[in-house]
């Protein structure tokens, strides 16, 4: 069990680490050997691109997890406490729904570029549909995540206390 709390709240870090030091490895080799050797690999360019879909759309999930995603604070601390909770549920709504319609569209993607082989330019096996099933998996995560704020918002609620509206990306 402390293996799965541990990874519930490290999973989204860790995806994020493991796909920007992979970018960043990829992109300062090849810079070195496009300068220094006057060669460089073909996929070099786009490889980190694909990986970038999994830095983002992971992000994406970590900051709903954490509460960091776009809103407007300043107007919800203001209102009275019932308005504070609709305004989060309201919220959990709508990312729901744009998640489900996102998931809808991105596993057509993924099913797309199974379906026809598409190999990732400037590889001869690497495929695209690798790096696309990285939407899919992060508005799954994304909906978890929402979830369990509701969850928490739900309990908060009953029980009478504050409600978590504002918070910091860097921690409390």
């Amino acid at each position: 069990m402390a293996v799965l709390k541990w990874l519930d709240e490290n999973i989204e870090k860790i995806i994020i680490l493991v796909n920007y030091v992979a970018m960043a490895a990829i992109i300062f080799v090849e810079v070195i050997r496009r300068f220094l050797f006057n060669e460089q690999a073909a996929w070099s360019s786009t490889i980190p691109i694909y990986l970038f879909l999994w830095v983002c759309w992971i992000g994406c999930a970590y900051n709903v997890k954490i509460r960091a995603h776009l809103r407007f604070d300043e107007v919800r601390q203001r209102l009275p406490y019932p308005a504070q909770f609709g305004c989060l549920l309201l919220d959990s709504a709508l990312w729901i729904i744009f998640s489900v319609i996102v998931l809808i569209y991105s596993v057509e993607q993924v099913m797309l570029s199974y379906d026809n082989f598409a190999i990732v330019q400037g590889t001869d096996d690497v495929m695209q549909w690798w790096f696309y099933t990285a939407t899919p998996i992060a508005f799954s995560l994304l909906i978890y995540r929402v979830l369990e704020n509701v969850w928490r918002d739900v309990s908060d609620f009953r029980k009478g206390e504050p409600l978590l509206i504002k918070t910091n990306i860097f921690g409390d």
